[in-house]
């Protein structure tokens, strides 16, 4: 049965409905689909799509989310496709569009992933699942909003994504939301993830500085370095797929922010 539906790009796609031959090129969202029950239609996913571990390596791989191997793709002859449009390359997603339905999310909030999430569940079959998985997601960052108040956490926070250049989560990001949600105030205001020497950090004193796990693997050695500059701040590692990953990762998340708010007091 083909079935309509139009992605979070405005674009309509027919899908032979339930669709049994899914390719997933963005990992938080492969995993979402296996914790949906989908084991049997994830034909393909990229490198990058390694949770959960023991799934992964039984699965076509069809390169990395920002080069898609698109012969690859073409050879699974997938009747779905699902993408997002920070995370993959334009030109590799047009392509595809002009071959295979193409069902693409645009997420910069907690409130984006709950409905990407719901509406990822319809495309696929999947609502009760989906709304389970919604529902702990919303109550738990609820109780974490109420807790942020009660500890009375309000701090100040810069979220650092590479290194050289030095480059922060800024406004109109999905991390920045994870963070006022925690009740912290992202001291970074330019839009995206601008560039930024460290001298221009200091003069902002930021009460926290999180070194993410990823793209960059910030290590120990970069704690030392920032906080070398940074004495008056907290320097801290810090889980990207916890603030990054807008899943079912985000039930996980919960528990994680739990502790971490901990460590914000």
């Amino acid at each position: 049965m083909l079935k309509s539906f139009t992605d979070q790009l405005s674009n309509e796609i027919q899908v032979n409905f339930p669709p049994q031959r899914i390719v997933s090129v963005v990992p938080s969202q492969t995993e979402l689909l296996f914790d949906l029950g989908l084991d049997e239609q994830i034909v393909g996913l990229t490198k990058f799509c390694i949770h959960p571990i023991e799934k992964f390596a039984a699965k076509q791989k069809v390169g990395g989310t920002k080069k898609l191997n698109l012969e690859v793709i073409r050879a699974l002859n997938p009747d779905l496709i699902i993408g997002n449009k920070e995370e993959n390359s334009k030109a590799d997603i047009e392509i595809l569009q002009q071959e295979f339905p193409v069902w693409m999310s645009d997420i910069y909030t907690l409130e984006d992933a709950s409905k990407t999430i719901d509406e990822i569940g319809a495309l696929v079959d999947r609502q009760p699942e989906a709304n389970y998985l919604n529902h702990l997601i919303t109550a738990g960052f609820r109780d974490l909003q109420t807790l942020a108040l009660q500890k009375g956490i309000d701090k100040t926070a810069a979220y650092l994504i590479w290194k050289d250049p030095h480059m922060f989560a800024g406004r109109n990001t999905f991390i920045h939301d994870v963070l006022t949600k925690i009740g912290l105030r992202n001291i970074i205001t330019e839009s995206r993830y601008p560039a930024m020497e460290l001298a221009s950090l200091v003069a902002l004193n930021p009460d926290f500085v999180f070194l993410s796990s990823e793209p960059f693997p910030f290590k120990q050695k970069h704690i030392e370095e920032i906080a070398m500059a940074l004495p008056h701040a907290k320097v801290l590692l810090v889980d990207g797929e916890m603030f990054s990953w807008y899943g079912s990762r985000l039930v996980k998340a919960v528990q994680y922010f739990f502790d971490f708010q901990r460590q914000l007091v």
